[in-house]
């Protein structure tokens, strides 16, 4: 095979057995290492620098500060700032705190770094990465699925950050005052320091105008028949629509290299922003109440598999881990980038960020709860995506000054948010259509994305949004990740093995591993990701208040997602050499050829390595002595 590393396995001791496959499992010839014929052709051979796979290196970062931008853009987003505060608003606040800070130590941290150690050291997208083991490949099909579901109400996110910043121009915060149309309701003036509705009957309830300007002006939530009734998409907030994927067509119709250059500003912005108004809100009376909430657990909740699965749900979506985005980003870097600081500043900057948010939105909850009187935060307001536009919006009303230049810069910062994690996620399935089919331009690939997104994100756009995206969020997202990420950790950890990972890590960045992280990767994190989708897919919980054939489709969704597993573990198995299926499930499970760096000298060098190291029989992991037989050697011909 011209131009390619021939790295290869005896399975059974028998160098007879050895066969070449036919590009979805290795080949199979065998040579032992310290045969003296095989070491002088290894000597004499002349190393191209070409890639493997296209002769063509691939598109890098201008520098590590652009990629360590890209991903704090990518992770950081609206998933901190929407998701997280909604999040820990329905599960008890402090409840929920505690299990997202130790799902995040010993599930997201570890896997935020193991896929950025297989991107950047394979220099391969969130499909292709597993060609360390073809026979798992369908996790990186199923995971470009639950991307473009995302793509598809994430983008309509940003397009409500888009309808208040134009708000946000008028003479007077339109959601600052009270309408005299809304007579059904006592409405509390969001623009008043002062708790004195609007009387219109004792009976009635008591809304501030922030809400009622979100579910009548904004979206029409309130006028929805009920049932299965998602009404027409908003006209105003499908001009907006339009308006996030022009500007997301822009920024990425020349590559990577363009939004490398944006992300500067995405990722240090929204910063400035937040702590201006994390300054400004825990100063307004009663947000100590709030905070109070927040911070305080509820002990009782720990035992609360929801709250688990919650945390860990939070934690995939902010991190953007097992969606395949890490991956793309990190196969763009060169080889030696040091990824293990990269990783901890942008896990520990999420976690930052996620709090700083959900304090900020607690302040104001708090603050919500003297305005109207009520001391169940549950009655102030809602959980889902209305609650970042409704108390945000609310308390941008009551700066005394320059609350219109407030508002347009809390919301610009929405919307930088949101387009650099909606940036990330599409990156990664171009990055998947274009490793499969690289002759493809990337303008095409970009224009057609946007047109797709656009189209479904009209859906997202009517009076039922809210309901729509925690319907799809928990079939078509959570439960497809959950699962994907189980088998991810089974792929890397278990397959491939976490000691060749290890070995993988000292030979590109020159550090060893800590036991700490083996221990989660093989596990700790695989353990507990499974136990909560078991947990979850047992509890039979239903989002959105829709009816049963409605959820039926959503389980539909659910098997859309997951079905790639099995698909293409048949696929790669029957493309395997006759032998019994044993032998060819092995024959699958083991990497291409070409697996490795992408460099050829860099190959050659790490072939030298891992010959030197599994020279040793002790040093062999035993799951991999088992799949792969007594022996297990290398051997290089180009």
């Amino acid at each position: 095979m011209d131009g390619i590393v021939n790295r290869s396995f005896n399975a059974e001791g028998d160098p007879e057995a050895a066969k070449q496959s036919n590009g979805t499992g290795p080949p199979q010839h065998a040579t032992d290492p310290s045969d003296s014929n095989n070491n002088n052709n290894n000597n004499n051979t002349t190393v191209s620098t070409t890639t493997a796979s296209s002769g063509k290196e691939r598109e890098k970062w201008d520098n590590g500060v652009e990629f360590l931008l890209s991903c704090i853009a990518m992770s950081v987003g609206l998933g901190n700032v929407w998701k997280f505060p909604s999040t820990a608003f329905r599960n008890g606040g402090g409840a929920f705190v505690i299990p997202y800070l130790i799902v995040l130590l010993l599930v997201g941290r570890p896997v935020y770094y193991l896929e950025m150690v297989m991107g950047q050291f394979s220099s391969r997208g969130s499909v292709k990465v597993y060609d360390v083991s073809p026979i798992m490949r369908g996790i990186g099909v199923g995971q470009m699925i639950a991307m473009t579901i995302v793509i598809s109400y994430y983008a309509a996110t940003i397009a409500l950050a888009i309808r208040y910043f134009f708000a946000s121009f008028s003479s007077e915060l339109p959601w600052a005052s009270c309408d005299p149309s809304w007579t059904d309701v006592n409405c509390v003036a969001s623009g008043s320091m002062e708790a004195r509705p609007i009387f219109n009957g004792s009976d009635l309830p008591i809304r501030t105008s922030a809400e009622l300007y979100y579910k009548r002006t904004v979206t029409g939530e309130d006028f929805l028949a009920g049932g299965n009734d998602i009404g027409l998409p908003d006209w105003r907030l499908g001009l907006c629509l339009l308006f996030i994927w022009v500007c997301i067509t822009v920024m990425l119709i020349k590559g990577i290299k363009g939004s490398g250059k944006v992300a500067y500003f995405l990722a240090i912005f929204p910063y400035v922003v937040m702590i201006s108004m994390a300054i400004y809100c825990f100063m307004l009376d009663g947000a100590m109440n709030g905070l109070l909430y927040f911070i305080k657990p509820d002990w009782n909740q720990l035992i609360n598999p929801n709250v688990w699965k919650e945390a860990v749900s939070q934690c995939f979506f902010s991190l953007s881990i097992c969606f395949g985005g890490v991956i793309a980003y990190s196969s763009f870097n060169n080889f030696s980038n040091n990824i293990y600081r990269d990783a901890m500043i942008i896990s520990w900057l999420d976690t930052f960020t996620s709090l700083l948010s959900g304090a900020i939105v607690f302040a104001i909850i708090g603050h919500l709860g003297v305005v109207t009187g009520e001391t169940d935060y549950s009655k102030v307001v809602q959980p889902g995506s209305g609650l970042t536009f409704i108390t945000y919006p609310d308390a941008l009303a009551k700066f005394e000054h320059v609350p219109n230049l407030f508002s347009v810069m809390f919301f610009f910062m929405l919307f930088v948010l949101g387009i650099g994690s909606n940036t990330g996620i599409i990156t990664s399935v171009i990055t998947v259509i274009r490793d499969r089919f690289p002759s493809l331009k990337n303008w095409k690939v970009v224009l057609t994305i946007s047109i797709l997104g656009f189209s479904s994100g009209l859906l997202f756009v009517t009076p039922a949004s809210s309901r729509l995206i925690d319907y799809v969020d928990h079939y078509g997202v959570t439960f497809v990740t959950l699962t994907l990420g189980v088998a991810e950790l089974v792929c890397f950890a278990w397959i491939y093995g976490v000691k060749r990972i290890c070995k993988d890590i000292e030979f590109m960045l020159g550090i060893k591993t800590g036991f700490l992280w083996t221990l989660c990767w093989k596990y700790i994190t695989p353990l507990m990701i499974l136990s909560i989708l078991l947990v979850t897919l047992s509890s039979g919980s239903k989002p959105g208040k829709f009816t049963d054939d409605v959820h039926a489709f959503g389980w539909l969704l659910y098997i859309v997602g997951v079905a790639p597993l099995l698909v293409w573990a048949v696929w790669a198995v029957s493309e395997q050499p006759e032998g019994s299926l044993w032998k060819r499930i092995v024959s699958a499970s083991r990497p291409l050829a070409d697996w490795g760096p992408e460099n050829l000298v860099l190959r050659k060098k790490y072939d030298d390595f891992m010959e030197d190291y599994w020279r040793t029989p002790s040093r062999r992991n035993g799951f991999q002595k088992f799949l792969f037989g007594r022996e297990k050697v290398y051997s290089v011909n180009l």
